[in-house]
């Protein structure tokens, strides 16, 4: 058995992440296994200065450990290439100029008789012959997008039901490259769950439908399923899941409002369904975690404006 943690260093880590991170590293010390870190910071743009280590900070003062060193997407653009390289042997790839702009203009201009699209409309399906043809033709740089079969796909969820999505109508057509050369999230953390090893995937339940995605990607390059559970979410008082850009639920701010470790992971723990001593450490917990005992439901966030973790 063998977990991961993987954290974009985008920011500082709020409520949410904890608890998820906790389930996680709870799950794989719970059944003997492994847990790795991967720091997903392909994406350069969102990468924020210093974030690396406070996630490092926060993980450690929440009593988490992982197994080996730290993997750094950045270093691994050759794992990458290669899996792009593979997919474009298989004529599962094709070039696309399109813009934000344009595939938010599409959808709001739908076709007499048609609902506006939720999905990738396959503009640029069959048009260039590479990234290099599909500028020239256009002006524009182009990404990589991967051509999604047609059917309904499902997989087994270890928190839920069985999943089910037909990810044309939701996805379409999705991108495993950037227009910059990059590559993209779906693409990375399929070869780097591979690579790795993992055998099992604990992350919140906003990501069932990215799911689909990756096991089509998983099928394709001819890699393993790792066995999936997606948990419910920490919400606001709105009902939405917590964002890094709500800073008043970070790790640091409730520190700074006097929550202490084990207060925070007792907090986790009962939002499980566990019961025990508000002094216990993360690892104190490991032989009472169950995930069968998992409520169903969305877990809501204590007041902000308290900072207090609830009694």
């Amino acid at each position: 058995m063998r977990a991961r943690l993987a954290p974009s260093p985008s920011g500082d880590l709020h409520l949410g992440h904890a608890r998820s991170f906790l389930l996680a590293w709870w799950q794989a010390r719970a059944l003997g296994g492994e847990i790795v870190l991967r720091m997903e910071d392909l994406d350069t743009e969102r990468c924020v200065a210093g974030s690396e280590q406070s996630i490092l900070e926060d993980l450690t003062w929440l009593g988490l450990d992982w197994d080996g060193a730290i993997v750094r997407q950045s270093e691994r653009r050759h794992l990458y290439d290669s899996a792009l390289q593979t997919l474009g042997t298989t004529g599962r790839l094709y070039p696309c100029v399109c813009t934000r702009k344009d595939l938010a203009e599409a959808a709001r201009a739908p076709h007499p008789g048609e609902s506006p699209a939720s999905s990738y409309p396959g503009t640029c399906r069959g048009l260039y012959k590479d990234l290099e043809h599909a500028r020239t033709l256009t002006g524009k740089p182009a990404a990589w997008r991967f051509t999604v079969p047609p059917g309904e796909r499902q997989f087994e969820d270890g928190c839920a039901p069985p999943y089910s999505e037909d990810p044309c109508l939701t996805s379409g057509d999705f991108p495993v490259t950037r227009k910059d050369g990059q590559p993209a999230y779906q693409l990375a953390v399929v070869v780097d769950d591979a690579d790795q090893s993992i055998t099992h995937v604990l992350r919140g339940a906003d990501l069932r439908s990215s799911t689909i995605r990756q096991l089509l990607l998983q099928e394709a390059l001819n890699l393993p399923h790792p066995s999936w559970f997606h948990v419910p979410l920490v919400v606001d008082s709105s009902g939405q899941r917590l964002a890094k850009r709500n800073p008043s639920l970070t790790l640091a701010a409730l520190r700074d409002h006097g929550w202490t470790a084990p207060q925070l992971v007792h907090w986790a723990a009962t939002s499980c369904g566990l019961t025990g001593s508000p002094t216990r450490t993360a690892r104190d917990w490991i032989p009472d975690f169950d995930l069968n005992a998992l409520p169903p439901n969305n877990v809501p966030a204590p007041n902000p404006s308290t900072g207090k973790p609830p009694a």
